[in-house]
C-alpha cells in the first residue's frame, strides 16, 4: 500500500477524495429534496382536495 503513495502525491489525492465525495453528497441530497417523501425542508406535499358537492338537507 504503501508504494501507492509513491506513484500518487498524498495531498492531490485526499483533496480530489475529499471533493469527490462533496459533490456526492450534494448530489444524494438535492435528490432526496427532490422527492417527495424525503422532502425535509418542505414537507410532503398535500394532494388538492377535490370540491365536494353540497349536500341536500335532510327530509326533503
Amino acid at each position: 500500500m504503501w508504494r501507492t503513495w509513491l506513484i500518487f502525491d498524498p495531498r492531490r489525492t485526499l483533496v480530489a477524495l475529499f471533493i469527490f465525495l462533496f459533490v456526492l453528497a450534494l448530489l444524494i441530497h438535492f435528490i432526496l429534496l427532490s422527492t417527495d417523501r424525503f422532502n425535509w425542508l418542505d414537507g410532503p406535499r398535500q394532494a388538492p382536495v377535490a370540491a365536494a358537492a353540497p349536500m341536500a338537507p335532510p327530509g326533503t
